[in-house]
């Protein structure tokens, strides 16, 4: 009876395989009474009496399947999507496309939590570079986008791909490097100044060259110093900021990353900032709606009520105290241009 109750597929199983076997128990018997009459009569009961054995043995195992099938009310034993997951997918409503660093920082876990209890809408994170992120909205394959390239934005803008972008929030750009500061950072003047001296001292600079925003930065940095970078020095990475960090941790290399990132991983890391405090290395986040007319089939309507809570004051709030490691990881500038 435990059988039955708890497993129902094999309980009926076993029941009607036991029916089966008392049956040939009784056949067995009177086989064993006509053997000694005659070995003849023997082998002419045998064969029907095993081609009927096979029969019911059949039966038994698929009538005991199809009762499982049908009556086994344990949806968890079966591999089937649960009702939170398929609750789970239905309320992503809105497809972020954002940057590593907004990602490897924590700062989307620590406020998007907050918008799905106000509103209900829920938010399917893509987190890569801004290059990438812009093609996809440029592709249609998300609602929205999040970056901080504010020239490559603003020429998106005047392509007609998105209508307009809204400042959202600020940290800067750092170069970390080795603690023995091979280049002399700590003696530089400017990040122009710094890149100089890696260049000159043939340090090993870590490019994470995916056309990410801080990829950008760091090309326009190399522009203005007059360097075009190249060299067993000058390594191209192709990763998001915190795998660069962690190359540049293992090699003793300088690379540049935004200190939303760096604060969030200095636990896991001894790399020490080299070169700060140059104001050609703010780093500036804005939300870009993108264009309904490029794209009329995203989700527009969800879109606007996520920019508005995204750039309100209370999330403000919620962003100038996300902090990481004892630090604060970013900033909101109320008169910001």
């Amino acid at each position: 009876m435990i059988i039955v109750k708890e497993y129902p597929f094999y309980g009926r199983l076993f029941l009607k395989f036991d029916i089966a076997l008392c049956f040939m128990v009784h056949i067995g018997r009177y086989v064993s009474l006509c053997i000694t009459k005659s070995r003849a009569s023997v082998q002419l009961i045998m064969k029907p009496v095993f081609t009927i054995f096979i029969l019911i043995l059949s039966i038994c195992f698929h009538a005991g399947c199809n009762n499982c099938i049908i009556k086994n009310k344990n949806p968890g034993s079966y591999a089937v999507p649960s009702k939170a997951n398929h609750q789970a997918e239905k309320n992503i409503s809105i497809r972020l496309a954002t940057t590593t660093s907004c990602d490897n920082s924590g700062l989307l876990k620590h406020i998007l939590p907050d918008f799905k209890s106000k509103t209900g809408i829920g938010v399917d994170v893509i987190a890569v570079g801004t290059g990438k992120a812009l093609e996809l909205g440029k592709n249609g394959d998300v609602d929205v986008v999040l970056v901080h390239a504010p020239d490559t934005e603003k020429q998106y803008i005047e392509n007609g791909w998105a209508t307009n972008r809204t400042y959202v929030c600020q940290n800067e750009f750092v170069i970390v490097g080795p603690e023995s500061d091979p280049a002399k950072l700590s003696n530089a003047k400017s990040a122009l100044d710094a890149m100089r001296r890696i260049q000159k001292n043939k340090s090993e600079f870590i490019s994470r060259s995916d056309n990410s925003g801080t990829h950008k930065k760091e090309l326009s940095i190399w522009k203005n110093a007059g360097i075009e970078p190249s060299g067993d020095w000058y390594i191209k990475a192709g990763q998001g900021m915190g795998a660069v960090l962690i190359m540049a941790y293992e090699m003793d290399a300088y690379t540049l990353t935004d200190t939303g990132t760096y604060y969030a991983m200095t636990s896991k890391l001894n790399l020490p900032i080299a070169f700060s405090g140059d104001s050609n290395l703010e780093n500036v986040y804005s939300v870009l709606k993108l264009n309904p007319e490029k794209h009329p089939d995203l989700n527009h309507s969800d879109v606007k009520e996520f920019i508005e809570w995204l750039t309100s004051d209370e999330t403000a709030k919620l962003i100038r105290a996300f902090e990481v490691n004892e630090h604060t990881l970013f900033s909101v500038t109320d008169h910001y241009e």
